[in-house]
């Protein structure tokens, strides 16, 4: 059960229905945690953070699900507001603390993913490359925003609270693909990765949250394996998993397909195995599996205008942004920091499909 944060009454509804076993997971973040997805152009319930609900439903039946996941949030915008909409909230964080409050001692879990769109709604200049001080400035603001971010839903939680922060998988290894060059750029993309996921985690670390290694689960930096890939031969496995996880091969988007985002989930399962939920007994490590799907009608995105996980009257996802208004990049995390032939690319790509 995705419930709408902020409205009047739900605490009296929570009491008067006698929910004490009740516990809560609630997710933050960009078009990774909404499940922006460039095929249907809109939010979708493919969304890792509704993939891990559901696998921790299955050990905590009373647990509900706070969704305020918002397509092309900054950190800035996040602890700010102004990408989306919350009823009674100034910004995704204001709503997180105010649900966190609301259900003091209740929240079992907390997820994010927020940094990409830091970088990509600011350095990507008219040549369609990245300004250098532009990049290393945004990159420190990034940092310190997440830091205070996380610091304050840390400092908002219990001992019985769980925070996960995740890394972010490569995109530019698509690149692979474009002939000599882009394998190049592909390689050089690999440690700048590595080197942004090394600060995200030491972020994340350092305000109490566990890591979940998404970089690692994408295999990002295993260039030796070689894997058949149909209709591009042997290219290293960290491409095959980019081809095979996300759209970037197929529409030059490099969001998490379906099966991506239930590889992240996993990634965020793994962090969570160790710890029961509140009032819970032992058991099993959830896992990513096929059955692992949200309840129908009731996982919701962010909406603009319509509020954070308020169901549009057709019973669809609200809206969180289009590809049209949102960087191809967006909730793709700081793999942007690969700069040259693959950022080209893929910033090449995102215009000329703008402008059909």
């Amino acid at each position: 059960m995705t419930i709408v944060l902020g409205t009047p009454g739900l605490a009296a509804a929570d009491e008067a229905t006698g929910a004490k076993d009740t516990t809560y997971y609630i997710s933050l973040g960009d078009s990774l945690a909404s499940g922006y997805q460039p095929d249907v152009d809109k939010d979708t319930d493919v969304a890792y953070t509704d993939q891990l609900y559901a696998q921790l439903k299955q050990r905590t039946p009373g647990l509900k699900h706070i969704r305020l996941g918002c397509t092309a949030e900054t950190t800035e915008s996040l602890i700010k507001g102004g990408k989306c909409d919350y009823p009674h909230a100034k910004s995704q964080l204001d709503a997180a603390l105010q649900a966190m409050a609301q259900h003091h001692g209740k929240v079992a879990y907390v997820t994010l993913s927020v940094g990409a769109d830091d970088i990509l709604l600011n350095c990507v200049t008219p040549a369609r490359t990245l300004d250098g001080a532009c990049l290393n400035s945004k990159s420190q603001t990034m940092a310190q925003n997440l830091a205070q971010i996380a610091g304050a839903l840390r400092k908002a939680g219990t001992g019985n609270t769980q925070f996960v922060g995740s890394t972010y998988h490569d995109p530019f290894l698509a690149a692979w693909l474009q002939g000599a060059a882009g394998q190049q750029a592909a390689k050089e993309s690999a440690p700048l990765v590595a080197a942004a996921n090394t600060g995200i985690a030491q972020v994340y670390k350092s305000t109490g949250f566990k890591v979940a290694d998404v970089a690692g689960a994408f295999s990002s930096n295993d260039f030796t394996t070689l894997v058949n890939v149909p209709g591009a031969g042997e290219v290293p496995a960290n491409v095959a998993k980019i081809c095979q996880l996300t759209w970037a091969c197929t529409k030059q988007d490099p969001h998490p397909n379906a099966e991506g985002h239930k590889v992240i989930a996993g990634a965020f399962a793994a962090q969570l195995a160790q710890v029961d939920a509140p009032g819970e007994s032992p058991s099993p490590t959830p896992t990513p599996s096929a059955s692992a799907t949200p309840e129908p009608g009731t996982s919701t995105g962010s909406g603009t205008g319509a509020g954070a996980n308020q169901p549009t009257t057709n019973g669809d996802l609200a809206d969180t942004g289009a590809s049209s208004s949102t960087p191809v990049l967006a909730g793709a995390g700081l793999a942007v920091a690969a700069a040259g032939t693959a950022a080209v690319y893929f910033a090449r790509r995102r215009r000329t499909s703008e402008q059909r």
